[in-house]
């Protein structure tokens, strides 16, 4: 495979995400998040790379992680692998998954990191899947406001920035992403 055209480098936030082939449906049922999830947690987490934020998505995948080591393309590698034999044999498909491999945006400035954690939270209700960005399950959106008690994400690198967890719930229904062009370089082209 030809080689990453931005290094990934330890100590650096980036934006990682991913879609299925022909925009269709990388997760069918629920168990389906729930093993993904299991994988994020069996493959990054294990590799030393912080998940800040996550939104899984009918037929794509948002990630938002810290790097403490080097690992992350052949952890995201193993990953994919791992969850493309898990639904083809549970549905009984053979081929790929994925469009390829991963995509990845370096996230430098902090403004930017606490904006995308918006942006992921809030893609689901931009997707119309939900109304409210609590209603929707296969976020880290929940941990971030204090309704559930996760062991994935690492929001402390979010929530550090504001007074408590109903400041970030305030945050996200002011819904005012950043217009610059180099904060838009950062999401996923719909």
């Amino acid at each position: 495979m030809p080689r990453r055209e931005i290094p990934l480098q330890p100590g650096n936030f980036y934006h990682i995400y991913n879609r299925v082939n022909n925009h269709q449906t990388i997760f069918f049922e629920r168990e389906n998040y729930i093993y993904f999830l299991k994988l994020l947690r069996k493959h990054l987490i294990i590799n030393a790379i912080d998940i800040i934020a996550y939104c899984l998505m009918p037929n794509h995948y948002h990630l938002l992680v810290y790097l403490r080591d080097e690992t992350l393309s052949e952890a995201m590698k193993s990953l994919s692998i791992a969850y493309t034999k898990a639904i083809n044999k549970r549905f009984n498909r053979s081929g790929v998954l994925f469009q390829g491999r991963f995509q990845s945006i370096h996230v430098a400035k902090i403004e930017y990191l606490i904006n995308f954690s918006r942006y992921i939270h809030l893609n689901p209700v931009k997707a119309a899947l939900v109304q409210q960005p609590e209603e929707w399950e296969f976020s880290s959106y929940l941990e971030y406001t204090g309704l559930r008690a996760g062991t994935l994400p690492r929001p402390d690198y979010i929530r550090m920035q504001f007074d408590d967890e109903s400041s970030y719930q305030q945050f996200l229904v002011d819904c005012n992403l950043p217009h610059s062009i180099d904060f838009k370089k950062l999401l996923l082209d719909d």
